[in-house]
């Protein structure tokens, strides 16, 4: 490039981040909620604690009261083959299974939309109402996006950066693998491929030119101060300028 790379400050672009992760957090939580009433997420739970109290009433038991191995340990014999009675015959019935494999593909589901759609809002409706890629967070700390190569970006420029690298790769990678630690289903290499997510974005960070986390690499953008950068609104517009400067150069040396 034949002008200065002005990139945004490190604090201006973590303050910023911080701004709209909060911004996107309140519609995600909204998004999730309102999706759980449309699913039928709730009703679903309801009738799923609504099998387990019948058979806590059905056995005298009380589930709640045995959450870890450790507080079972310390419960008599009789009380012990109480409860894995009772949770042989919760375990063995087909509706308290049906609502608890819904629940758990609804909530995934859900999860998934409400962050979708959070993700679209702040990173990319936003940007592309307010230009040069800012989202609020960026708007107000007087920092945006454009192309490494000083074009404006665009809205497939914006989609790449937001849907498949900050949506899909830096957020629903780490977040299905903490579901699944969470649900039991997978342990040591769910957490190596978050650390490979989190260290691999701030490795990029350190280590390119431009300071640019997954995100940017796959876009081929970059974050600059919004006050001293010039960006062009076209590839030609770029050229002729470059063009205009060369042709200058040359007056001037001409002249000397």
């Amino acid at each position: 490039m034949i002008y200065d790379l002005q990139k945004a400050d490190v604090w201006k672009r973590a303050s910023a981040a911080l701004l709209d992760f909060i911004l996107a957090l309140i519609i995600a939580v909204g998004a999730i909620f309102l999706l759980s009433y449309v699913t039928g997420l709730n009703s679903h739970f309801e009738s799923y604690e609504a099998i387990m109290d019948s058979y806590e009433e059905k056995h005298g038991v009380d589930f709640d009261a045995v959450a870890d191995s450790e507080a079972f340990n310390a419960l008599p014999k009789d009380q012990q083959d109480k409860l894995n009675e009772a949770f042989a015959d919760f375990a063995a019935d087909e509706d308290a299974n049906f609502h608890y494999n819904l629940v758990v593909q609804l909530i995934i589901v859900n999860f998934t939309i409400g962050i979708l759609i959070s993700v679209a809002v702040i990173e990319f409706l936003i940007p592309m109402l307010l230009k040069n890629g800012q989202t609020v967070g960026k708007k107000v700390f007087g920092i945006g996006v454009m192309r490494v190569d000083g074009v404006r970006v665009n809205g497939q420029i914006m989609f790449i950066r937001a849907i498949l690298g900050k949506y899909t790769i830096e957020t629903m990678i780490p977040f299905m693998m903490l579901l699944w630690i969470f649900l039991g289903k997978a342990g040591f290499l769910s957490l190596m491929i978050i650390a490979l997510v989190l260290i691999g974005n701030i490795a990029m960070m350190l280590a390119t030119r431009t300071n640019s986390a997954i995100h940017d690499m796959l876009a081929n953008t970059v974050t600059v101060d919004m006050a001293s950068q010039m960006i062009f609104d076209t590839p030609e517009a770029l050229l002729e300028y470059k063009q205009r400067i060369h042709a200058e150069s040359v007056e001037r040396a001409e002249y000397r």
